[in-house]
């Protein structure tokens, strides 16, 4: 098999079509997600801090400043992802769990035969 027909089956397969359409959206999701504490979280937090914006937070330590605002957003960003993802994934495999759940089976439809001994074998036992 030559390497670009190998690479093409590869490409073409449901998976990796998949997974490019997942990350697209995972990066949409995780804008959303940064606007979102951006816009309404950040400033929440920056008015119980005191601070004009949470991006500028700082600390100087030894003349060398840390902006230790950025990564707080940027944990509070993955916290909200990981949590949404989570309820997600739970609403999924409860669908799964629902929709794999055993069916309670027919009784077997016996055949004359059967039904008739079976009563034989029940009129013994009597």
């Amino acid at each position: 098999m030559g390497f670009a027909k190998e690479f093409k089956e590869f490409a073409v397969k449901g998976n990796v079509i998949d997974l490019a359409v997942a990350v697209v959206l995972g990066g949409a999701f995780g804008a959303i997600i940064t606007a979102f504490t951006e816009g309404l979280i950040m400033p929440l937090i920056s008015m119980i801090v005191g601070k004009a914006s949470f991006a500028d937070m700082t600390t100087v330590i030894n003349g060398t400043e840390f902006p230790y605002g950025r990564l707080l957003q940027a944990i509070i960003d993955f916290i909200l992802i990981a949590f949404v993802l989570f309820l997600i994934i739970r609403g999924v495999n409860r669908m799964k769990r629902r929709k794999e759940a055993p069916v309670a089976a027919a009784p077997p439809e016996y055949t004359l035969q059967e039904k008739l001994l079976m009563e034989i074998r029940d009129s013994l036992r009597k």
